[in-house]
């Protein structure tokens, strides 16, 4: 079973995600947990960060070609992550095809012009490319279920300030510092789980409850669908 978490920058996917595997693996279940981009293992999101951190001269001007680069990421586990799925693991995933997805359709946002109405994000053509780019060409598994870890542009910019204060090393890039990005990702990304794209989502409140709480209750979704796979 594959689960991917989605949200922008700060939303709080890595806690809970951290929270959920702490609590399948209490409920002895087999877990396997994967995030993305991989910075100290993929020499494709190696050179997605450095455009990031402004070392790749304009190639973060490419919105396709960052993009490519995310999505090379992914195929380079493709497999293993299918493996896993078939040897019964929950396969836990921070970030995958759709924030791809999402924050394309949010850069092509900013960029658009003239009197058109414009698209809804689901429907940005960008957003099929990406899919047909992933899932058709390069392989990625479509995930079982995809979980939107909801917090507001403002509330996430602060958590990703804080968090660059404490920690050298989480230094914001280009994106996660880019205010306005992050708020047209989010309508992007209501906009894809509205939709069901790629298949089933569920939208968590990241300020509803304790983190604890939004971890047993998803678990019990999870386990749920986990146990009927089984038979």
């Amino acid at each position: 079973m594959i689960i991917a978490f989605e949200g922008i920058d700060g939303a709080g996917k890595n806690t809970l995600v951290t929270a959920l595997e702490a609590e399948l693996l209490a409920r002895e279940l087999p877990v396997a947990r994967v995030s993305f981009p991989r910075y100290e293992d993929s020499v494709h999101a190696q050179l997605a960060q450095r455009a990031l951190t402004g070392q790749m001269g304009d190639l973060i001007d490419s919105i396709h070609g960052m993009a490519t680069l995310f999505a090379l990421d992914r195929a380079e586990v493709a497999e293993q992550l299918e493996d896993l799925d078939a040897d019964g693991y929950i396969v836990l995933m921070d970030r995958f095809v759709a924030s791809n997805a999402a924050y394309s359709a949010a850069r092509l946002a900013e960029e658009a012009t003239g009197g058109a109405e414009p698209l809804e994000p689901a429907q940005h053509p960008v957003v099929e490319w990406v899919r047909s780019l992933e899932v058709d060409d390069l392989g990625s598994p479509v995930p079982d279920l995809q979980v939107l870890v909801d917090a507001s542009a403002e509330v996430a910019g602060e958590r990703a300030k804080s968090r660059e204060q404490q920690d050298a090393a989480r230094t914001r890039d280009a994106y996660e510092s880019d205010g306005g990005l992050q708020q047209r990702t989010l309508e992007a990304y209501h906009s894809l789980a509205s939709a069901e794209w790629l298949g089933p989502w569920q939208v968590v409140a990241s300020e509803a409850g304790g983190v604890s709480e939004r971890a047993s209750q998803l678990a019990d979704r999870i386990e749920g669908e986990y146990r009927e796979l089984e038979h």
